[in-house]
């Protein structure tokens, strides 16, 4: 930022800086996942909604972008796309339900990160350069894994990244979080 732009307090990026996402509701929004999403700019749900409710719930907390998952078979749910687009303030994210299903080359198609569920398994990787993000499931337990969202905040480097275990009120592997506000 130059100082002229820093008197103006113009900005220097354009879009949301803290992005929530969650995946694999199945039907049920939890109060704590709920919570964990609220105050930040933008919410990613990567499909197996579950009830066209869920999204309005959370679009009373911020804008939602979300993408049709398996068991989003509904009348409802044909307005959801199969894949959709994010825009954050320093990412392009690529947002669809089964990674496995990706059918394009996220580096050659412009984005740093790509959101997905499916597995209910919590997790983040990076292959040439692309941050691969899972929320987990929010929803109703699946075997013994663990009821997370995560939170993204792309305003700061290196991108920051918590996974939120709404069972135990903080960081996926029982660690209390931090204030992430």
């Amino acid at each position: 930022m130059t100082p002229a732009e820093s008197a103006l307090n113009i900005p220097t990026h354009v879009g949301p800086t803290r992005i929530g996402l969650i995946s694999d509701t199945h039907g049920l929004l939890r109060e704590e996942a709920l919570q964990a999403l609220s105050g930040l700019e933008l919410i990613v749900h990567a499909g197996d909604v579950g009830d066209a409710e869920i999204l309005e719930k959370l679009r009373e907390l911020a804008p939602v972008v979300a993408v049709r998952g398996n068991v989003d078979t509904g009348s409802w749910a044909l307005s959801l796309p199969e894949t959709a687009v994010a825009e954050g303030s320093t990412a392009s994210i690529y947002v669809l339900h089964d990674v496995n299903a990706l059918d394009l080359d996220p580096v050659a198609a412009g984005f740093q990160i790509v959101v997905s569920g499916h597995s209910h398994k919590p997790g983040r990787r990076e292959n040439k350069g692309v941050l691969y993000i899972n929320p987990g499931s929010a929803g109703p337990r699946r075997f013994r894994l663990p009821i997370t969202v995560a939170r993204l905040n792309l305003g700061v480097r290196p991108w920051a990244l918590e996974f939120v275990d709404l069972e135990k009120g903080g960081r996926v592997g029982g660690q209390r979080a931090p204030a992430w506000r």
